[in-house]
């Protein structure tokens, strides 16, 4: 009896040490308000934290906004290969593609989650909420697509792009209900957003900052590896970058904080 009650001691103990010393991200988050800017550190679980890639698609009618995927896909594909080999959840979501991907098991594993009941309804869009975020600082309804001239707008892509690898462990969806019920049977807690469009998609689905925060996530937009979809010869009449940076001050002063993408892939120091 004696010995047993040794072992079940060293064995929390070790357990213990253990959760303290859990493996965890820190995330230099910086956030906004009154338009000032202000940087905090975010300690995020690695078990408990997921990224999810919005809508990196291989074409896109828009040729200007398929060729700054393709420069943004590399990055990206750098930090989920480091993000994913410590231990953080990958769902690859290019909406309106899952056909290609029906029998793959990133997608079956999606599928397959628990059903959970959000606190909070799960639209299809989450639009504008002006009450809460104003308008949008650049004007994307006239006319979005910087293309010198602008073609027909039809779908051009079928699937994520090829230069973003999907490995064994990820997932894939572009629903809401399912991504939120795999979440919550995996105790996933954090969510970082990257992709396209930031004005757009990242913001809008079902997926993205807007409904995540709605279902008290904590989240993140990983900035320098997303893109907006805005042409300057629209309001403010500023360079492309200058939009997106737009509307990042928009996200980190309405929604939640953005840091860069090389935050996911570093481990905290375990005395922290």
């Amino acid at each position: 009896m004696t010995r047993r009650i040794v072992l079940g001691v060293l064995a929390a103990l070790s357990t213990g040490a253990a959760h303290q010393q859990e493996r965890a991200l820190l995330l230099r988050a910086r956030s906004r308000q009154y338009d000032l800017e202000a940087e905090t550190a975010l300690r995020w679980k690695v078990r408990e934290t997921a990224i999810i890639v919005c809508d990196m698609w291989d074409d896109h009618y828009c040729k200007s906004s398929a060729r700054r995927v393709v420069e943004i896909a590399p990055r990206m594909n750098a930090v989920l290969k480091a993000a994913r080999a410590i231990g953080v959840q990958i769902i690859h979501a290019p909406s309106g593609t899952m056909d290609v991907y029906a029998n793959t098991p990133q997608r079956k594993r999606m599928q397959s989650a628990r059903k959970a009941a959000p606190p909070v309804p799960i639209a299809k869009w989450c639009y504008l909420e002006e009450g809460k975020e104003g308008k949008l600082p650049i004007d994307d309804a006239t006319e979005p697509c910087d293309d010198p001239v602008v073609g027909e707008k039809v779908r051009r892509y079928n699937r994520q792009n090829a230069l973003l690898d999907i490995a064994e462990p990820d997932g894939i969806s572009d629903s809401g209900e399912e991504i939120y019920s795999f979440f919550e049977q995996q105790g996933i807690r954090n969510v970082a957003l990257m992709g396209v469009h930031l004005n757009m998609c990242v913001l809008g689905r079902p997926f993205g900052i807007r409904q995540m925060t709605k279902l008290g996530k904590s989240v993140v937009l990983a900035r320098d590896l997303t893109d907006s979809m805005y042409d300057p010869r629209q309001k403010p009449y500023v360079s492309h970058a200058a939009g997106t940076e737009l509307m990042v001050k928009h996200v980190e002063k309405h929604w939640c904080p953005s840091i860069v993408g090389e935050d996911l892939t570093r481990l905290a120091p375990k005395a922290l």
